[in-house]
């Protein structure tokens, strides 16, 4: 299971529960609390570069990867 699906199933987990107990109960609030340490650690992964990213680190002088300060 990756990263954003088990954010998307901490989620729904959240919701369900909430919507169940009330948003002040306890087990909602643990609920959120397992939501936002998920987040953070989506916080804390390495950058994945796209494949403009990635072609313009291994070409800097193309056209599409020029940079223009006014």
């Amino acid at each position: 299971m990756g990263l954003s699906e088990l954010i998307s199933k901490e989620l729904e987990n959240a919701r369900s529960i909430c919507s169940e107990y009330g948003e002040g109960d306890p087990h909602c609030r643990a609920a959120w609390d397992a939501v936002e340490e998920v987040l953070a650690a989506r916080s804390h992964q390495p950058h994945q570069p796209n494949s403009l990213e990635q072609h313009c680190a291994e070409n800097p002088d193309a056209i599409e990867c020029r940079v223009y300060d006014n």
